[in-house]
């Protein structure tokens, strides 16, 4: 496969590529920093240096063009103010997947947040808050598409060291997850149809990753 992960260069999306890489797989990250490039390369994948705060739709198509999975796994992340949870949990979203639509990659896998579905019966101005509603209003916008979407809420995220074993499910309850087993379950989900057209939760569970996915 060949897979373009938006966000190339966060914690996930690095692990991710080291492990779709490592299994023979074309992987190219979205990056807007080229000094990340290296870290790239060395997880086994190539970057392809674009913002998409600032790019348009035809040069992110242009780097789908020939992909057979779409990945958004690009964040703000902590420390950013509430113009760039839009600006890119939600604003960049959309626009990875216009380009995959130009592009004709009919796979695509949004990384979500927990808490999402509840972001409509929030009304403070909460950092935190408007995250929440850029992150549901991107998953609104890409089940409206005509694509083979799968969205991912991955619980709490922690640096600790995979187990292999989760808990995946339309509705998992609130928890954590280490970015190794966010990971594993994104390789996977590139090619388990039953996943398509769903949004699904993720924390830490007894089940190994392989028959959690079966069970979809």
């Amino acid at each position: 496969m060949r897979v373009v992960i938006a966000g190339g260069h966060g914690q996930i999306a690095l692990r991710l590529t080291k492990l779709l890489a490592d299994d023979g797989h074309e992987v190219v990250g979205l990056v807007r920093n080229p000094a990340h490039e290296g870290d790239l390369a060395a997880a086994g994948g190539q970057a392809a240096v674009l913002d998409l705060e600032q790019v348009d739709v035809a040069p992110v198509a242009d780097v789908l063009t020939g992909a057979d999975v779409a990945i958004f796994s690009a964040g703000a992340g902590p420390g950013s103010g509430k113009a760039r949870k839009d600006t890119v949990d939600r604003a960049a979203a959309a626009l990875f997947a216009d380009a995959a639509e130009q592009a004709g990659v009919r796979r695509h896998i949004q990384v979500g947040s927990m808490g999402a579905d509840r972001a409509e019966s929030l009304h403070d101005d909460d950092v935190f808050t408007v995250y929440l509603k850029a992150k549901k209003a991107a998953e609104d916008d890409l089940r409206r598409r005509d694509l083979d979407w799968t969205i991912l809420r991955p619980g709490s995220l922690t640096n600790d060291p995979g187990t292999g074993n989760v808990l995946l499910g339309d509705k998992t309850g609130n928890g954590s997850i280490s970015r190794d087993d966010v990971a594993l379950v994104l390789a996977g989900l590139c090619d388990i149809p039953a996943s398509i057209g769903r949004t699904l939760e993720l924390v830490a569970g007894d089940t190994p990753v392989a028959e959690a996915l079966k069970n979809l």
